[in-house]
């Protein structure tokens, strides 16, 4: 093997503590603060329940699957249809419409989330091709008004603003030039360590050229590289920023909108050419569906296996039977396992 490339989240870096934690938190100032619905304890949706709607594909942006959980949520609530959102110049202006727009609306009690009827849902999304698109057609725009989360985080992305401010922290402000509105304290990205030990990395890097493809942003990505020193380890770095620049110069040669981040291929094709081995043997080493969808894609134009890492997998029996129906040639599920492939 000449070129090891991995993904980052869930492979090197746990982020079930930040991530996922602030897909949670994001949910709950959603529908407690903007929409004023209760709930005495517990989160609105779990860990196991997130990595559900992930495992049905097409969720690599963590936006987007928050949103995805939100129109889900809301679907099931009991709260009135909303089908088209009221335009507004601020995000400040959105949570005052929401609650005064919610307040006429019995909503105390707890929504009551079903494992067989989300097991369902996820089917038919998942049919009907995957992530948000999938959940909008399946649920169509009833629920569109109540959940803000297109454009910039300071007009109209209420999504977007509080996720940021939750797992930033006070990198926020650094990141965005705007002040907090919603969350003050520490940011989740603190919360997260490493999966593979650098004692680890350091011994593959002696066998072959590394790179990471990630759907990360690239602020955070380089935040994640600093903190814990891995830099030095890695020759190319792909992030969400080059998929979007990618997206941008084909809608303007082609006038096409094509979506370049995982499942699309394009982020491990570019760090593989990044790295600039002639005809190279490639492993990608990724934890979810979309991973593996990936390097299953990228196999048309590259020498590649799709290695599937269950090191951070709860439910491991699960994960194995989603990543195995998603193309993955090889399981992993310690760290150390990837030794063999350079022996």
């Amino acid at each position: 093997m000449d070129i090891l490339i991995f993904d980052m989240d869930g492979v090197l870096i746990d982020v079930s503590k930040s991530y996922r934690k602030t897909i949670q938190k994001t949910i709950q100032f959603y529908l407690e603060t903007c929409l004023g619905f209760e709930r005495k304890r517990g989160d609105w949706i779990t860990n196991e329940e997130i990595s559900l709607f992930k495992s049905a594909g097409g969720f690599n942006n963590d936006w987007d699957l928050t949103s995805g959980l939100l129109l889900y949520l809301l679907s099931i609530s009991g709260i009135p249809p909303l089908p088209k959102r009221k335009r507004f110049s601020s995000v400040q202006e959105i949570g005052p419409y929401l609650k005064t727009k919610s307040s006429m609306i019995h909503r105390k009690t707890s929504i009551r989330l079903k494992r067989e009827h989300l097991l369902s849902f996820l089917e038919k999304e998942k049919i009907s091709g995957g992530g948000l698109r999938g959940v909008r057609r399946v649920l169509g725009t009833s629920w569109e008004g109540w959940v803000y989360r297109l454009g910039d985080i300071d007009q109209e992305n209420l999504i977007k603003r509080i996720f940021q401010e939750i797992y930033l922290g006070e990198n926020f402000a650094v990141r965005y030039h705007l002040s907090p509105l919603f969350y003050k304290g520490k940011g989740f990205h603190l919360q997260e360590t490493l999966l593979i030990p650098k004692k680890i990395l350091s011994t593959l890097q002696k066998k072959v050229r590394m790179g990471i493809a990630s759907g990360r942003p690239r602020f955070e990505a380089e935040i994640a590289l600093k903190r814990f020193g891995l830099q030095p380890y890695f020759d190319s770095v792909v992030t969400l920023n080059e998929c979007e620049a990618e997206e941008d110069r084909i809608f303007r040669v082609t006038g096409k909108k094509i979506d370049c981040s995982k499942p699309h291929p394009y982020s491990i094709l570019r760090t593989a050419q990044q790295i600039g081995i002639p005809d190279p043997k490639c492993g990608y080493v990724g934890d979810v569906v979309d991973d593996m969808l990936a390097a299953r894609a990228a196999k048309k134009n590259l020498s590649i296996l799709a290695i599937a890492f269950l090191a951070g997998h709860r439910n491991k029996k699960s994960g194995k039977i989603s990543l195995i129906k998603s193309g993955a040639d090889l399981l992993i599920e310690k760290p150390s396992q990837l030794l063999r492939l350079i022996s």
